[in-house]
């Protein structure tokens, strides 16, 4: 009876932990690109990058099957050993990421769940302990059907998450967990969610005697009969920081428009096209150009954000003939914002109102009567 109960415990850990995880990177695979071109940058790779896609369907489609098939118990041999064989691979390799700290964080579960990398390697310790119960007790799993239907629903399981990264990957996210997400302030994103607070501590020695002695910030003795020797730092409340840290606006000569923007009170739209070298050319030929000329008409602003060097962006307007304002943000943050190479985003006061894939950008004339007009 016990071995039961730890046996449906360990499906339930690790089913859910795979579905969530398939499941929060399949609505983003491209998501999923960056952090596998990160892992490729920080192990001296980069020659997979290419490939970066095609490893972020394969991982994803691959997890949720293989939880839900553990869960519902499906072809139990063939999914305890994939299960297992996961997370002996994933483990190791999870610890060394926390030892090491090469990237931010493993992004086990996408965005919608971000953990240190000490965090995700004691998950995968968890993970793994409920892979080795299911492995051990894979023969005596009551099969939900008969083996040939078992096949049926995983090729449906596969097809349906293939399609659904898919239509993300040429659209936008379904679910979408940045900070950038419709709906957000991001003012209050941009401050930090607690300030730090700490005391110092400031150790003296007497210059006659020798006396070593712990002094108070404001009350500092005189240089005179005391020598700065260490200060010590005690952490009142540790700082969390804000969920958007590295964004900005800049210009070409560096000054930062960022508080202009975001608090800016009327509507206004961001193009983000993080890199103008790998940048949809035809997006901005045939929707943008005449979509920012309208904007412009109304009276309103619209700006484009890039992380190209204005050496680029020099070219890249010139030789498309665009004389609307380029500013300058972070790269990584830009790929935040939109899932689109370039995308467009309307705010308002700080608030994400709207975000498109530039294959879906609406005329300005359907934005307008949805958002602005009252």
């Amino acid at each position: 009876m016990i071995i039961k109960v730890i046996t449906w415990l360990s499906r339930i850990v690790f089913g859910v932990a795979f579905i969530f995880g398939g499941l929060s990177k399949a609505v983003d695979p491209l998501g999923s690109v960056y952090i596998f071109d990160d892992y490729f940058v920080a192990f001296g790779m980069e020659w997979l990058m290419p490939l970066s896609l095609v490893f972020a369907f394969f991982l994803n489609t691959l997890e949720f099957v293989v939880g839900v098939a553990v869960l519902l118990g499906l072809q139990m041999r063939i999914s305890a050993w994939i299960g297992l064989l996961f997370m002996a691979f994933f483990t190791p390799l999870t610890l060394y990421l926390a030892i090491t700290d090469p990237v931010p964080h493993c992004g086990c579960f996408g965005d919608a769940w971000i953990m240190t990398n000490w965090e995700t390697f004691y998950k995968n310790i968890l993970i793994l302990a409920a892979a080795i119960v299911i492995f051990i007790q894979k023969d005596k799993i009551t099969p939900l059907l008969s083996n040939k239907k078992d096949w049926w629903i995983i090729a449906g399981l596969t097809i349906a998450v293939v399609w659904l990264s898919f239509f993300c990957l040429r659209n936008l996210p379904v679910i979408d967990f940045r900070p950038w997400k419709v709906g957000n302030n991001i003012a209050e994103k941009l401050e930090p969610i607690q300030e730090g607070e700490s005391k110092f501590i400031f150790v003296y020695e007497n210059v006659e005697t020798g006396e070593k002695k712990e002094f108070k910030k404001d009350n500092l003795p005189s240089a005179d009969e005391w020598k700065y020797i260490d200060r010590e730092e005690i952490v009142i409340k540790e700082e969390i920081p804000s969920p958007i840290e590295n964004f900005s606006i800049l210009d070409e000569i560096g000054i930062d428009y960022t508080d202009y923007y975001i608090e800016k009170e009327d509507y206004h739209f961001f193009v983000v096209a993080y890199n103008l070298y790998t940048t949809n050319i035809n997006a901005f030929i045939n929707r943008i150009d005449q979509f920012v000329k309208e904007v412009e008409n109304d009276g309103y602003s619209i700006i484009v954000l890039t992380s190209s060097s204005p050496t680029t962006i020099d070219k890249f307007t010139q030789e498309h003939n665009i004389d609307y304002q380029f500013f300058i943000s972070d790269e990584r943050e830009l790929k935040t914002i939109v899932r689109s190479n370039p995308g467009l985003v309307l705010l308002k006061n700080g608030i994400v109102f709207g975000k498109w894939h530039h294959r879906n950008i609406p005329s300005y004339k359907e934005i307008k009567k949805e958002f602005i007009e009252e």
